[in-house]
């Protein structure tokens, strides 16, 4: 079991660990013989994942925690994947002695052999993600009832992609209709919608959650940062931020702090969550060059240094004075734009390797979630009641025309006026504004709309 403390980890970080948890288990009032019950809702990569890294650093204290994952039953894994699957299992004698033990290894005989058919929650529970089956995560309890997974939970963890949040949670409020006490909520997902009735708004996903089941703001927490599911799971070193109110962000920074997984805290939920979706717009546009220039780091660092001037432009529209573009928030941008799904998208459409017909969700990967952002964001950030001055012409215009990049993948992936390679035309426009000019603009100007978080004009909440 990979990270286990169980297996060869230290007696000192055993304690450690055992000593996190009693904190947390104070300060959420739990008495003894009442487990702290985690739940993450959603099982892609990341939320999979990160139950994963909870179930090992914690599991072992079953009597004062419990974690489950609840995902949909019913999704069939087809001949291809369970053929996979057999190879990774054999691959690694630690998971085949595993199954073994647990008498689980027949059924993925059996499921190559085209004799079975195995079922993604099935899967789970022997610790295989159906959209990460080349790393073997530990077991993990697996509810497919959403009832029953999170009624009485203390931590509910939102792995859902930000376009199936408001949905699920709209659910989930129903079942707390008759809660005494609030649950912590940590929401992994990035991306946002656009309301444009009454007046143009942003709604990211931590809003979504409260809207649609009534926690306040002050339980729903986001987490991020330079975030690789698998790499993570395999201990390589990582770091992220988890941003909220002051009252829970320091306890849950300490309880989720893992030796190869470093989490700090940050008051700027705003700035994090939209910095969340922008990174998966412009991460399809990464893709895109790094495909059509043969992966040329010329290119990709110019495409790098002229998003980034976009993404600051953009987060000073939604905060007085945003969290400046560093640190986890950074590196979260770099590894999205390097290695993400969304930027495996976009090298796949530029090869011509997926069509745009084929939707947003796509088999292994997931939803890939920068599509629906490229839309939310242009539609936003193009109403005439956001005016901003242009530089040069000196006229109102809509921000989204300071922003050449985004309107461009807009053309390309929601419109489909454009061809994938106008990317390209797109950073090498000999007008284009040195990318120090736009975030001095932003710096300079009186940028900030705090009508775009719902909030009264002259209201000074950031």
């Amino acid at each position: 079991m990979v990270g286990s403390y169980a297996n060869g980890g230290s007696a000192a970080a055993a304690l450690a660990a055992e000593e996190k948890l009693d904190e947390l288990r104070r300060l959420l009032g739990k008495s003894d013989g009442d487990p702290l019950r985690v739940v993450g809702v959603g099982a892609g990569a990341w939320g999979s994942v990160f139950c994963a890294l909870l179930q090992d650093a914690y599991g072992r204290h079953r009597d004062r925690v419990q974690v489950r994952v609840w995902r949909r039953a019913g999704r069939a894994v087809d001949r291809a994947d369970a053929e996979r699957l057999f190879e990774v299992i054999n691959a690694r004698e630690d998971v085949l002695r595993r199954l073994i033990r647990r008498c689980a290894y027949l059924k993925y005989v059996e499921a190559r052999l085209g004799d079975r058919t195995l079922h993604a929650d099935e899967i789970l529970r022997d610790g295989f993600c159906l959209n990460m089956l080349d790393t073997p995560l530990c077991p993990l309890k697996v509810v497919t009832n959403l009832q029953e997974a999170v009624w009485d939970a203390d931590i509910v963890v939102n792995g859902l992609p930000s376009t199936e949040t408001r949905e699920v949670f709209g659910e989930i409020g129903r079942y707390w209709k008759e809660r005494i006490t609030q649950p912590l909520i940590i929401s992994l997902a990035k991306g946002i919608e656009a309301s444009l009735d009454p007046v143009p708004r942003i709604i990211t996903p931590t809003q979504m959650i409260s809207n649609a089941t009534g926690v306040p703001l002050e339980n729903i927490l986001y987490l991020g940062g330079p975030n690789i599911a698998s790499e993570i799971y395999n201990k390589e070193y990582a770091n992220a931020r988890i941003c909220g109110a002051d009252k829970w962000r320091k306890p849950l920074a300490k309880f989720l702090r893992q030796p190869h997984f470093i989490v700090w805290d940050n008051s700027d939920l705003i700035t994090h969550e939209v910095m969340g979706g922008l990174k998966n717009v412009y991460a399809i546009g990464a893709g895109m060059v790094a495909a059509l220039t043969n992966e040329s780091a010329t290119s990709k660092s110019v495409y790098f240094s002229l998003c980034t001037s976009e993404m600051i432009y953009i987060t000073h529209l939604l905060a007085r004075e945003p969290e400046k573009l560093a640190g986890p928030l950074l590196a979260d941008t770099y590894v999205t734009l390097l290695k993400g799904r969304n930027a495996w998208y976009g090298q796949k459409l530029a090869k011509g390797e997926l069509t745009l017909e084929m939707g947003d969700s796509i088999k292994g990967k997931g939803t890939i979630q920068g599509v629906s952002a490229v839309n939310a964001f242009y539609e936003l950030l193009s109403q005439g009641s956001l005016c901003v001055m242009h530089p040069e012409t000196k006229k109102p215009v809509a921000p989204v025309e300071l922003c050449p990049i985004l309107k461009t993948l807009y053309k390309i992936l929601i419109k489909r006026e454009l061809a994938t390679d106008s990317i390209l035309q797109a950073i090498r426009d000999e007008s284009m504004y040195d990318p120090r000019e736009r975030i001095e603009m932003a710096q300079r100007q009186s940028l900030y709309r705090p009508s775009l978080l719902g909030l009264p004009k002259g209201d000074a909440k950031a």
